[in-house]
């Protein structure tokens, strides 16, 4: 098909959305390492899982074998107000660049909650709701996976208790508004109203906070109260699992025009949309029938992969969470108040941490006004104001672009745009003010951390 023929935007039918979800462990040869109970160092087991997790997502998360899990038709049916969502060819960006590469990206903002969360948020509301709850707990960074799971909750009439992270509490209040809007309750994290919120105060007074401080609070709030369960936005395998929609889609949609990318980029805080978008490309380079350049993007001031211990740690700070093998900076590791926003996890999945153990994907990290140099541009150019997450993304897939520039490879490069930066303008404030810094946490803090983790046999 020649070039001409691919439009700007390609959009699959309400009838070729997938069905099932993708499970990317079921063709790994080399499984993740299992979660393990923090008490006795075992592997968890499904029963003690169903005290915080939904019974049919403590299912998922254990699933290794399982290579497509078929989708509710009621989460199918709330997809299709939102999906399938469009993939772009960024024909503006490449010729300003003046590069022959052709560029791609998945473009997961168009829903109120302005990411590709919702993709999981009403997978896991569903579940809640099947299960007879009243409600469940979550933490959020940026705010994208708590505006989502509150809009999923109230889709499901489910009660949501938010633990925000106090920086983009702080940062983003017109985010925590929509969380409000949609009936959820928010709490700046660490806060008073937990043990465990209360324990790290005391031990890092005017803390702004991180993932693992507001995934503690969360965790205890819905194991100290009867009918609710805990909910998480990334790292876990089910989430890997429900987020693989971006990934299918994005596939299908180039299948039908024969294109086949050779790079294959997204930004990395936990691992949620980069492994939803990579899903049935690595599901193909796990199987030997075709092969990919995967590369994972992270913030500079939180660099698990490029400079994390691959080990097993503590999801959370107050280290009451299960111990997950994955590349870590250490669970006590708070990265700086900066705007990476949801990219400021301590460690990564699990799944995407043995892949990049092996060798299937590499891994860069940015510094942060880099990043927002590139989302400038790509606003500028293709019209979408994009969220500081993503902009990791596209930081790299201009840099590649600039390569090709260079060789003159006509290389096709697909990125995943996550969401948009509308809810995030106090960072783009900073940034056109000149007030936004570059802040790299030295080998020193990093090894404070790491030296604290757990001792595992």
């Amino acid at each position: 098909m020649s070039e001409k023929a691919i439009p700007y935007k390609i959009y699959l039918e309400e009838s070729e959305m997938p069905t099932s979800w993708y499970n990317m462990r079921a063709d790994m040869k080399v499984k993740p390492a299992p979660l393990l109970n923090p008490g006795t160092h075992k592997p968890l087991t499904a029963e003690e899982m169903s005290g915080i997790f939904c019974e049919e997502l403590v299912a998922q998360e254990l699933d290794d074998t399982t290579a497509y899990i078929k989708i509710p038709d009621e989460i199918r049916n709330f997809y299709k107000m939102y999906r399938p969502s469009p993939l772009v060819r960024a024909y503006c960006l490449e010729q300003k660049l003046g590069t022959p590469a052709k560029i791609y990206y998945k473009f997961e903002g168009n829903n109120t909650s302005g990411s590709h969360k919702l993709n999981s948020a009403i997978a896991q509301a569903y579940y809640a709701k099947k299960q007879g709850l009243k409600g469940v707990t979550t933490e959020t960074g940026a705010g994208q996976w708590g505006t989502a799971l509150s809009m999923a909750c109230a889709y499901f009439d489910l009660d949501c208790k938010v633990y925000m992270v106090k920086v983009s509490y702080e940062q983003k209040p017109f985010r925590r508004e929509v969380m409000r809007t949609y009936g959820a309750s928010v709490t700046p994290s660490p806060s008073e109203t937990t043990d465990v919120g209360k324990k790290i105060l005391a031990e890092h007074p005017g803390t702004t906070g991180s993932l693992g401080c507001a995934i503690s609070e969360a965790v205890e709030v819905a194991v100290k109260n009867p009918g609710y369960r805990y909910v998480l936005g990334s790292v876990l395998n089910q989430v890997l699992l429900h987020q693989s929609v971006i990934g299918l889609e994005t596939k299908a949609a180039m299948d039908k025009y024969g294109i086949k990318p050779d790079v294959i980029i997204g930004c990395a805080g936990g691992g949620s949309n980069l492994g939803g978008l990579i899903a049935p490309f690595m599901g193909e380079k796990l199987r030997g029938e075709a092969d990919y350049r995967i590369i994972a993007v992270e913030p500079a001031s939180c660099p698990s992969f490029t400079r994390g211990t691959y080990a097993y740690d503590f999801c959370d700070t107050g280290m009451i969470c299960p111990l997950a093998k994955m590349y870590t900076l250490g669970s006590g590791f708070i990265p700086s108040a900066n705007h990476a926003g949801g990219l400021r996890f301590h460690g990564m999945s699990t799944t995407l941490s043995q892949l990049y153990h092996d060798g299937y994907m590499e891994a860069v990290s940015a510094e942060q006004t880099s990043v927002f140099e590139a989302a400038e541009k790509f606003a500028r150019i293709e019209g979408i104001l994009p969220a500081p997450e993503s902009s990791h993304a596209i930081k790299a897939a201009i840099d590649e672009a600039l390569k090709c520039k260079e060789t003159g490879e006509e290389k096709t490069i697909l990125f995943g745009l996550t969401g948009t930066g509308y809810f995030d303008l106090v960072a783009y404030q900073k940034f056109n003010d000149g007030e936004m810094s570059d802040y790299i946490p030295s080998d020193e803090e990093i090894a404070a951390a790491v030296a604290k983790l757990p001792k595992v046999e």
